[in-house]
């Protein structure tokens, strides 16, 4: 199984991605942690993409294909992998298809916007230990103070409601034009979120079906 999965932030893409990679036992491919490895490893690429990212811009497409190919040329990629954040754009993904990569399916998880403003603005962080809450789905005991240490919780700058709505629009302007361009090649399939991940899994293993 060769597969992208496509969702907006907040969606639950990291989540399924890693549950799928254990159900069909291929490794998934997240290019934001490939970059930030070879940073923190100082390699060639890492610098290249260090100097972007530290002035507020993205990756070049080019060197964002060098880093897919490479890393499915790997030996643990041979019967498949999930590639998690790429393509982003129309223009990754024809590159992709230029690259000779094959795709069997392309996932998207459907979740409302309302629902991720819901769940990642509920979002609390220890300002001390990093533990993380939920106002709604996992509230701490104390109103505002974390269980573990009992230092004051916050929300993240990134779940913060105009935050979450601006990542959103950028992904409904840049990414979701995708599912069209895979609908025409035949290898879309689509899952609709659900409250509980279980049952989010049922559902993308049906649609993967």
């Amino acid at each position: 199984m060769k597969l992208i999965i496509l969702a907006a932030p907040g969606a639950g893409k990291g989540t399924q991605a890693e549950l799928l990679s254990k159900h069909y036992n291929i490794p998934t491919i997240s290019t934001g942690a490939i970059l930030r490895k070879n940073i923190s490893d100082g390699t060639e690429l890492g610098e290249i993409a260090a100097r972007f990212i530290n002035d507020g811009k993205f990756v070049p497409d080019d060197v964002m294909i060098q880093v897919v190919t490479k890393r499915i040329a790997e030996d643990d990629c041979k019967n498949g992998f999930i590639l998690d954040g790429f393509p982003r754009n129309i223009t990754q993904a024809e590159a992709l298809e230029k690259s000779g990569i094959e795709i069997d399916a392309v996932l998207t998880i459907e979740v409302p916007d309302e629902t991720i403003v819901e769940r990642l603005g509920g979002r609390l962080e220890c300002k001390n230990c990093g533990t993380s809450y939920h106002k709604i789905y996992n509230a701490p005991q104390k109103e505002g103070v974390c269980d573990k240490c009992g230092n004051e919780l916050v929300t993240r700058a990134d779940d913060k409601p105009e935050t979450i709505r601006e990542r959103l629009n950028t992904y409904h302007e840049t990414t979701e034009p995708l599912k069209k361009f895979y609908e025409e090649k035949g290898l879309l399939r689509v899952a609709e979120g659900q409250n509980e991940i279980a049952d989010t899994t049922a559902e993308v293993l049906k649609a993967l079906a």
